[in-house]
Formats: structure tokens, C-alpha cells, sequence
């Protein structure tokens, strides 16, 4: 049992933990909290099991495609739900229009392809019991996603350059750079992270229209709990989620497990409201 739990939550938490990296991808060079970061993890399994099972393509090809989707689905929300209320973000106005796409998003997906969960082909092809790569992949999928932002925003002059967005846009304008592209790539790349997501975990969860609203409140939790665009605090903060999630199904089961993960979540932003490992930020009055 302690085997199942430590698999289970592991991949689990991996998921969770890339769609917080999601939220914070997006938020980062826009200051807005697009609620759009579960839907693109929900299409990576989606387009994932279309284009390897329904339209016969290689693994590797589909995986490639879902991505490239998942980041035009991903620019599309920077121009229609978060570029038109940049000037009203005291107003929270993208509560709103980022809500409508996630919407739109579900419900056109429940329509073009079903409101039945849809099977995910083996990737790998080996791994049996706790070892199966259901269980392994998110986990990889995760470290190396992170090991790559990591480099893309220590090591190149393009990931300096969103750190500079993130710390100060007004400075960075005044630099010269490029806010609004930058910001449009950096809304491609969540879409690409949360297609990471999908896609790596699509056999733990399946190709299912539905699954976007879960992974936007279970992918918000990491982010909440680890400081708001902190991608190191998601991580921690969705790996333990996952476990404690994953612990709690096999003590108490159905709906008391999710009861058992919103009191955690409530306990700990009551004690640290800026979530475990975010700083509290200066105030100007």
C-alpha cells in the first residue's frame, strides 16, 4: 500500500506541480492569474490521444504537434482574455475573460471530442505495477521541464529577459525590451508546459474534457502553497499535495480525501498567506 501511495502521489503531484508551473509561467510577465493553465494541461491529453490514436501518428510526431497546439491555444489567450484588461488589473477583470476561455475551451472540446473519458496510448512501452511508466513519466516529465527552466532563465539572454519582465515591467520597457512579445512568448511556453503536462500524464488521467476544471483548482493549490511565482515552491508544493492527496484516498476515501486536501490548503494559508516559501511583498501607501 505505502508503494501505491508513494507512486500514485508522486505522479499525481508531478502534474499538479507543471500545471502551478503553468500558472506562474503566465503570471510572471503579465500579473495575471489565467485560469486557462488546467485547460491546456486537459488539451495535452486530449490532442495527445487524437493525433497517436485517432490519426495513427508516431509518438514522438503527436507529442511534438501537441505542443505546438497547446502554445497557439496558449498566445490566443494572451490576445483575447488577458492583452484587453492589462489596464484594469485593479478591477481583477481577468477573473472574467480568463474564465470565459477556459470555458469556451471546455466546453468546445466536449463537443468536437466527446464527453466520455478517450484512452491514451503507452509511451515508453515498459514498466509494470508501481514502476509503470504512468507513474514515472509525469515524474520525469516534471524534473526535466523544471531542469529546463532553470536554464532557459539562468543561462540565456531570452530567460533573463522574462525575470526582468517578471521583477519590473516598467524598468524593462525602459530598457528597451520587448514587454508585449515577450509576454506573448511567455504565454507559448505556459502552453507548452501545461501540454508537458497533459501529455505526460494522460494515461494516469486519461483524455477527458473535464479533467481541465480539476487540474485548475488542484494545479492553483501548488501555487498557492509554494508563493505565488516561485516555480521551485510549486514543485515541493505539488509533489506533497499529491502525497497527501493519494494518503488521504486510501485512509478515508471519495469525497473525505478532497475534504482532507481543502483543510490543508485552508490551514496553511491561514498561517502563511503568502504561501510557504513566497516572500511577502512591499506595499506602497
Amino acid at each position: 500500500m505505502l508503494a501505491s501511495i508513494l507512486a500514485s502521489g508522486l505522479a499525481a503531484g508531478a502534474i499538479y506541480a507543471l500545471v502551478g508551473v503553468t500558472y506562474n509561467t503566465m503570471f510572471s510577465t503579465s500579473r495575471v492569474m489565467s485560469f486557462t493553465a488546467g485547460q491546456l494541461a486537459m488539451l495535452g491529453g486530449v490532442f495527445g490521444s487524437m493525433f497517436t490514436l485517432k490519426l495513427g501518428l508516431p509518438i514522438a510526431v503527436g507529442f511534438v504537434l501537441t505542443l505546438l497546439c497547446c502554445a497557439v491555444i496558449g498566445i490566443i489567450t494572451e490576445f483575447v482574455a488577458v492583452r484587453p484588461v492589462l489596464k484594469s488589473l485593479d478591477q481583477h477583470l481577468y477573473v472574467l475573460s480568463t474564465l470565459a476561455v477556459a470555458l469556451m475551451i471546455q466546453q468546445v472540446t466536449a463537443i468536437k471530442w466527446g464527453t466520455e473519458p478517450q484512452p491514451f496510448p503507452r509511451i515508453a512501452g515498459f514498466g509494470e505495477g508501481v514502476w509503470d511508466e504512468k507513474f514515472w513519466l509525469p515524474v520525469a516529465a516534471c524534473a526535466v521541464t523544471i531542469i529546463g527552466l532553470e536554464y532557459l532563465y539562468r543561462r540565456t539572454l531570452v530567460g533573463r529577459a522574462f525575470l526582468a519582465i517578471a521583477e519590473d515591467n516598467f524598468a524593462a520597457r525602459a530598457l528597451g525590451l520587448p514587454e508585449r512579445n515577450l509576454r506573448v512568448a511567455s504565454y507559448a511556453l505556459a502552453g507548452v508546459v501545461g501540454g508537458v503536462a497533459g501529455f505526460s500524464g494522460g494515461q494516469l488521467l486519461l483524455a477527458f474534457f473535464a479533467n481541465g476544471a480539476l487540474l485548475n483548482f488542484y494545479g492553483f493549490v501548488p501555487v498557492a502553497l509554494g508563493g505565488l511565482g516561485n516555480n521551485r515552491g510549486a514543485i515541493i508544493g505539488g509533489l506533497a499535495l499529491g502525497l497527501f492527496q493519494q494518503a488521504a484516498n486510501f485512509l478515508v476515501g471519495g469525497i473525505f480525501s478532497s475534504v482532507a486536501v481543502f483543510t490543508l490548503f485552508i490551514v496553511v494559508l491561514l498561517a502563511a498567506p503568502q504561501g510557504l516559501f513566497g516572500a511577502s511583498t512591499a506595499r506602497r501607501v
